[in-house]
């Protein structure tokens, strides 16, 4: 299938008018450069990047990153991420350098080009791709959705909202530019809305081959798969700012891979979103009269069951909260061995399932904040 790509009219929607773009801190050029330079002895002393940076900076208003120090940047951004438990494998981040694609097409083609290629036919890789920076005069692109694969929200006649109640607001402006796919079901697929630094944004739909989606099923219960679930396979961000060294990449889409917990607790649990623990407690005969009959917490671990089942039975990377628990010990005692601060928020890095089971749930973390760093747009 072809990605259909609209370009919008003023009429549409307002083009962008030039967004003020602040000169680069040289303070924090400097740090990041010391930081590349200790990290990468190979690369020798730093004293002659700082002079040419400084020079850049001093003429243009910022300077220029090179290959290595973008894709050092961009790993150390992740694991710089507070709220993220999965840092264990911050060194195996592939790193697309897009830095030269100007247009919003190619923004929207580059986009679709991650999707395929970070789902890896159900092996996902994590990986971002970089595009250009903003610059003084010059404000880079960005993407209003805030993950490249989001489920449309629709508002029904009767008040309710059929599919992901998050995204009412994107769905909405999608359809405002012009947008008329979808079937009206509780999973279509959004288009991507390219907002370049200057002109006119862009609607893009997301071909099939792009997004891989896992139907829902139950080891144990057959009537499971008549609930329609499903979930797509890649968490790609796509409305954070890559901060390195003072430089904003506003359009950075990033991934990793899913643990179980972020869909079966959040997305299809949360009342707010697809609110699926009443249904699934019908079907298992539960007594949802009381509180004290736990039938929340039962259902929700055989919602839970049914993704990490389901994901596994169609070969997609995914991991559990206890073993990714683990694992961020292990990434902290890293860390720690090599000198280094590890910033994390409990109330992230704690599951959302059986928290207190979990080894991360019982102990503090350092709350400092460092760049590189993944930073939502200010």
């Amino acid at each position: 299938m072809r990605t259909w790509i609209r370009s919008l009219t003023p009429f549409d929607m307002p083009a962008a008018r030039g967004r003020p773009v602040p000169a680069t801190d040289p303070r924090e050029a400097d740090r990041f450069i010391r930081l590349y330079h200790a990290e990468n002895p190979d690369a020798g002393g730093p004293q002659a990047r700082l002079r040419d940076v400084a020079r850049e900076i001093a003429r243009t208003g910022t300077y220029t990153h090179t290959a290595d120090e973008l894709v050092f940047g961009a790993r150390v951004a992740w694991r710089n991420s507070s709220r993220c438990i999965g840092r264990l494998y911050w060194r195996s981040l592939r790193v697309r350098d897009r830095r030269d694609v100007t247009t919003a097409e190619g923004v929207a083609l580059e986009c679709v080009a991650h999707l395929r290629e970070a789902t890896g036919g159900g092996r996902i890789r994590p990986t971002v791709t970089v595009l250009p920076p903003d610059a003084p005069a010059r404000p880079g692109p960005r993407v209003l959705n805030d993950q490249l694969v989001r489920y449309a929200g629709h508002r029904a006649r009767d008040g309710r909202v059929i599919g992901d109640p998050r995204n009412l607001w994107l769905t909405d402006l999608a359809r405002t530019l012009g947008w008329r796919g979808g079937t009206g079901g509780r999973f279509d697929v959004l288009p991507l809305i390219i907002q370049p630094g200057l002109g006119d944004p862009l609607l893009c739909n997301l071909p099939g081959d792009a997004v891989l989606e896992v139907p829902l099923t139950h080891p144990d219960y057959a009537w499971f798969a008549g609930l329609g679930l499903r979930w797509h396979a890649v968490p790609a961000i796509s409305d954070m700012c890559l901060e390195i060294g003072g430089v904003c990449y506003p359009c950075a889409p990033f991934n990793g891979w899913y643990m179980g917990t972020e869909i079966g607790v959040r997305n299809l649990a949360d009342h707010d979103r697809y609110d699926q623990l009443g249904a699934v407690a019908a079907r298992l005969g539960l007594d949802t009269s009381t509180e004290r009959s736990l039938w929340r917490d039962h259902a929700l671990v055989e919602l839970n069951v049914a993704v990490l089942h389901s994901f596994e039975r169609a070969g997609v990377t995914m991991s559990d909260h206890h073993t990714e628990s683990r694992r961020f010990l292990t990434h902290l005692a890293k860390e720690e061995r090599a000198g280094r601060v590890c910033p994390a928020d409990w109330s992230w890095i704690v599951p959302p399932l059986s928290g207190g089971a979990t080894p991360v749930f019982h102990r503090y973390y350092d709350t400092s904040v460092l760049t590189p760093a993944f930073v939502h747009h200010r």
